[in-house]
């Protein structure tokens, strides 16, 4: 594996790589709920949106588009929220919302992986259908400031890992195995800055 990466970095992974730094650098800036990591946000899904049609995971590349405009709905939600100096709290979601989050998950993954496997030649059409959708709706979450959001992307950013070493893009899958410790640290700085919100 360690050949595939030389190999891949003198080829046309910088683009790659330059996606995965973006990527990095939304999320630890999202672990502090600092306001830049939109913009790192709208820089990623750009290229990837490139990258990911070009290897066939078309519901990937349609999640860049939608990336991209969460990125500015979350800019906006941020900026315009209830909390301290109008930035936006952190909440928790109901069993009934994340049963009913889950259910759109499910139901949409299904449909879309029907679709997908009778009119497209996509790649993994399942896997690619669920990581999609189950980042669709997290992505509303993180943009919600919703807590429980960093266990959704647990599930999801473990799945990608498969997806992506699958379709050979080592640097992403490798920025997915960052992904799942870092959303540890996530985890623990939103509770404490929940915990003192509500306190």
């Amino acid at each position: 594996m360690l050949d595939t990466l030389i190999e891949q970095a003198r080829g046309n992974s910088v683009v790659e790589l330059t996606a995965v730094a973006f990527a990095v650098a939304y999320l630890l800036l999202a672990v502090r709920e600092h306001l830049a990591c939109w913009l790192a946000a709208m820089l990623s899904t750009a290229i990837y949106l490139v990258i990911f049609s070009g290897v066939g995971l078309y519901m990937e590349a349609a999640l860049q588009v939608f990336y991209f405009a969460m990125a500015l709905y979350g800019w906006y939600q941020w900026t315009h929220g209830s909390g301290e100096h109008h930035s936006l709290a952190i909440s928790t979601w109901t069993t009934t919302q994340h049963l009913v989050a889950i259910t759109v998950i499910g139901v949409s993954t299904v449909l879309s992986t029907f679709l997908l496997t009778t009119y497209t030649s996509a790649s993994l059409p399942l896997l690619d259908s669920f990581t999609t959708w189950g980042a669709i709706i997290t992505t509303f979450m993180v943009a919600k400031k919703i807590l429980e959001n960093w266990i959704y992307w647990l599930v999801i950013d473990s799945v990608s890992i498969y997806l992506y070493l699958d379709r050979g893009l080592y640097f992403t899958a490798l920025l997915f195995a960052l992904y799942i410790v870092i959303i540890f640290f996530g985890w623990a700085a939103w509770v404490k800055s929940y915990r003192r919100q509500t306190a």
